[in-house]
């Protein structure tokens, strides 16, 4: 067989940084694991109905991970069932919670959906305010390690303090 760092320089690709392998799920990802396709729904959590319709028509469609945004209680108290109904369909795509602002009170008053999720999205920049901040991260963090759940730790250019400058 071709040396690989061979074959990737003749095909013009680049290589891949090797990093530690993640399970989300079921799913390995990182390091030499094949990449993965996640998509992400546009429902709303709260409407079961209609989010497990769209993770199971993104898991038929290829998507090997969906994320879904847990922004409410309402949609918090609902994600233990939209995993239960995608497993009754046979759907084993695991779910990301897409945290926002209050997910630290989330994760803590829904154990359900804590425990039913396959990994947490947290962007630092929506985790609080101010001395509030680091507490309500290290709550997000703490709930993660209790369940034995991957974190994704990541800031979009949105949610960062924009610059003086910049107003």
């Amino acid at each position: 067989m071709d040396d690989p760092e061979v074959v990737v320089q003749e095909l013009g690709m680049l290589s891949r940084r090797q990093t530690k392998t993640v399970m989300i799920g079921h799913v390995p990802v990182g390091s030499s694991a094949p990449v993965v396709v996640q998509s992400m729904t546009n429902t709303d959590t709260a409407d079961a109905a209609a989010t497990v319709q769209q993770v199971y028509e993104l898991w038929r469609a290829g998507s090997e991970v969906v994320r879904i945004t847990v922004n409410s209680p309402e949609a918090a108290a609902q994600v233990s069932t939209i995993r239960r109904r995608l497993d009754d369909m046979g759907c084993d795509a695991p779910l990301v919670g897409d945290f926002h602002f209050n997910g630290h009170r989330l994760l803590a008053q829904y154990p359900d959906c804590a425990e039913a999720l396959a990994k947490y999205r947290i962007n630092p920049g929506n985790v609080g305010k101010g001395s509030k901040r680091d507490e309500q991260f290290s709550a997000m963090i703490r709930a993660a390690m209790d369940y034995n759940k991957p974190v994704r730790i990541g800031v979009n250019w949105g949610s960062l303090d924009q610059p003086r400058w910049r107003a």
